[in-house]
């Protein structure tokens, strides 16, 4: 468990650990522990906002720096990965083309466009963060993509039979994963609606229908899931809940005006 523990967080994140031996057997469970590297992001990002409180920070820097805690913790992996997708996708060319394309390091012009364009929304999202409700369900959304994006690993049918994401998926326990990455998703989306109703709500169902049209979407396009799509859809939804937690704590105060 240990070592699936440390397998997982060398992997997806760069917070020091325990060097193990790359094996299938020290990989068994690390689908399990991804959603860890979430409840760190979060937790993160929820003390930022506190220091930002007590220091009286600007929204800008609040923002700007929120946007930066995940591409710290993780390397900026998943971004590689939603950069992969976006190239493949702009690209318009067959499946095996789309594929070869998000194999290659290099990155394009389509993806540079998107990625700016995503940043800074987010930045400016995370500046509309105003209470401490709408705080813990956007930091919860980091759990929450993980948990999905575990589940979707071993669930959703792969395009690839080599790749990242294989050599997690393929030695993974299937059951024990499903179940616990199932729980885990399950655990955030009560969270979400316990802390705020309304925008817990509208964050759930958010999420769910990105998870839906992540699975239509990676079928037509590219004939299943990837580790550059798993990446992909961690990063919009993330985006997307937080835009939820966001439009929605802003709708409900209008309306109550």
């Amino acid at each position: 468990m240990l070592k699936s523990l440390f397998s997982a967080f060398l992997m997806y994140s760069r917070i020091p650990m325990p060097k193990v031996e790359w094996k299938e057997e020290n990989r068994r469970y690390s689908l399990c522990f991804f959603s860890m590297i979430g409840a760190v992001t979060g937790g993160l990002f929820l003390l930022w906002r506190l220091l930002c409180i007590k220091l009286g920070f600007n929204s800008l820097l609040y923002g700007a720096v929120s946007v930066l805690i995940p591409i710290i913790v993780t390397g900026g992996i998943h971004i590689d990965g939603f950069c992969d997708v976006i190239d493949a996708k702009s690209s318009y060319g067959d499946r095996e083309k789309r594929l070869e394309i998000m194999k290659d390091s290099h990155i394009g012009a389509f993806a540079v466009l998107n990625l700016c364009m995503y940043m800074i929304v987010q930045t400016a999202l995370f500046a509309q963060v105003n209470n401490r409700k709408t705080a813990v369900i956007v930091a919860l959304g980091f759990v929450l993509s993980r948990s999905m994006s575990g589940f979707s690993a071993v669930t959703f049918k792969s395009a690839k039979t080599e790749g990242s994401l294989q050599s997690f998926v393929k030695s993974a326990h299937k059951k024990i994963t499903v179940s616990v990455t199932a729980v885990s998703a399950l655990l955030c989306f009560c969270g979400m609606i316990l802390t705020d109703r309304f925008s817990g709500i509208v964050s759930t169902v958010t999420a769910l229908c990105v998870m839906l049209y992540y699975r239509k979407f990676s079928y037509k396009t590219f004939g299943g899931i990837t580790g550059d799509l798993c990446g992909w859809f961690l990063q919009v939804c993330e985006i997307s809940v937080l835009a939820s937690a966001v439009v929605s704590d802003s709708l409900r105060e209008v309306l109550m005006r």
